[in-house]
């Protein structure tokens, strides 16, 4: 492990992460890419910024499933808190 992961942080982008899937889903036909790459960046972001491969050893390979993504994070702050 690298040091404390800052867990308020990571909730707070996990946040951010669920309300840009959300709106992703509400889009529904509608021109989506915008939303889509943003979550990509994100996830991928986060997998760096917080380390999240220390935490969680399949996160990375999971990462393209957004909601299972979601779960592994959160799964990761419950253990954390």
């Amino acid at each position: 492990m690298t040091g404390k992961l800052n867990v308020q942080r990571l909730k707070e982008t996990l946040d951010y992460l669920q309300s840009k899937q959300r709106e992703l889903e509400r889009q529904g036909e509608n021109d989506t890419r915008s939303i889509e790459s943003m979550i990509k960046y994100l996830k991928k972001d986060m997998l760096d910024q917080y380390n999240l491969e220390d935490h969680h050893l399949s996160i990375k390979r999971e990462i393209k499933d957004t909601e299972t993504f979601i779960q592994n994070v959160k799964s990761i702050i419950d253990v954390n808190s």
